[in-house]
């Protein structure tokens, strides 16, 4: 075979796995918007391409007294926002300490860090409904945002170390000498530079809470402070619940926060992520 006939090959191949992937995605997410718009609340008289378009569906959700919809996204956008910002800042603290002090334990840390990856959250559920239970965070919002922040501090701080470490110290050392401190060089001259990392560790905090259903279930109680996810799952839970039409809509909107905080970090998460996963 000719390298020309090869090299053609190959793009087949390429632009065939390609074409897959995008039909495996876009497949289940264009059957979500049309049943959204179809008028009806069966999921099995819905069809790919309505007969007659609605927007009934999204009315209900935002003009119905009976639906909860707006302060379960009023519930999740204080999660996502709280949980991003603090995360930021915790994990920029930790990764900074790793990766320029030399203290006792920092080598065991690091280690944990990557142990504690190992396992799944589903085995402290246990130990987090107890522990939320004693301190009086259970079934609060607050008591999610910490669980939250907590859990995802190991693999965030060792991503953001591994970011840091690439950073000369000569920095730290010239700031040292113009009479410099410990935090000046920390917000002045580091965290402007890891600002590709913490974006991507911006991005995927403030993801979680809009996609997280298991936690929210066993944490929160009150259907006032239930989250997007837990809150859409009603419509389809109970035993006589046929509004997959109407769940189809309330998934839809949650694409939108997540695609405005996308596009406003979008010109430093391809560069944090390549960096994250190279330097990390």
């Amino acid at each position: 075979m000719s390298r020309k006939a090869k090299n053609r090959l190959e793009l087949t191949l390429i632009y065939s796995v390609v074409l897959i992937m995008f039909m495996v995605i876009a497949y289940p997410l264009l059957w979500t918007m049309s049943i959204s718009l179809n008028p009806g609340t069966s999921l099995f008289s819905s069809s790919i391409v309505p007969e007659r378009w609605s927007f009934i569906h999204y009315e209900w959700l935002f003009a119905n007294p009976q639906s909860d919809y707006l302060l379960w996204y009023k519930n999740t956008l204080f999660v996502a926002a709280v949980t991003s910002v603090v995360s930021v800042l915790v994990v920029s603290f930790v990764a900074f300490a790793f990766s320029r002090y030399d203290f006792v334990g920092r080598k065991y840390g690091i280690y944990s860090f990557l142990l504690l990856q190992m396992f799944p959250v589903l085995m402290g559920m246990v130990a987090i409904y107890l522990l939320l239970n004693v301190v009086g965070l259970l079934d609060s919002l607050w008591g999610l945002v910490v669980i939250y922040i907590g859990g995802g501090l190991p693999m965030n701080a060792f991503l953001v170390k591994g970011y840091l470490d690439t950073i000369p110290r000569d920095l730290d050392e010239s700031a040292k000498m113009d009479g410099a401190g410990h935090f000046r060089i920390f917000f002045q001259i580091l965290l402007p530079l890891t600002k590709p990392i913490l974006a991507v560790v911006a991005l995927f905090n403030f993801m979680a809470p809009f996609m997280d259903f298991l936690l929210p279930r066993i944490i929160l109680r009150s259907p006032e402070k239930f989250t997007l996810a837990l809150g859409l799952f009603n419509f389809i839970n109970d035993k006589f619940a046929n509004n997959f039409t109407r769940f189809a809509a309330g998934a839809i909107l949650i694409a939108v926060p997540i695609a405005i905080v996308f596009l406003f970090l979008q010109r430093y998460l391809i560069t944090g992520l390549a960096d994250g996963a190279t330097k990390g």
